[in-house]
């Protein structure tokens, strides 16, 4: 590796060690807004119930970010960007999850 590359590379390690300690805040932060979410429920026409049940959280957490006590944060906040920029996907999922068998099929024999 270049010297010059491995510099950058590791000013970009030291940087990001920074950033985990809060000593340095990042040029650029991603934000799903919680508004969003209600939205993006209703635009699939579905209860909250059922919304969060397809994300696979609780209807308390899906709740909280609708009325802005928390924000979706990690996986669920790329599960939601996913959904809402790609919503074929999302409504695919919809289908296979009913295609499934509420529980496991018996054993014959």
């Amino acid at each position: 590796m270049e010297n010059k590359l491995f510099q950058e590379l590791l000013e970009s390690v030291k940087q990001g060690a920074e950033i985990t300690k809060g000593t340095m805040t990042s040029s650029r932060t991603f934000q799903f807004p919680e508004t969003e979410v209600r939205l993006l429920r209703e635009r699939f026409g579905l209860s909250q119930d059922k919304f969060a049940t397809l994300v696979g959280i609780s209807v308390g957490t899906l709740r909280n970010w609708e009325q802005g006590r928390r924000k979706p944060e990690g996986p669920a906040r790329v599960l939601l960007t996913l959904a809402s920029e790609h919503p074929e996907w999302l409504l695919d999922q919809m289908k296979k999850r009913e295609e499934l068998p509420t529980r496991p099929p018996r054993k014959q024999g």
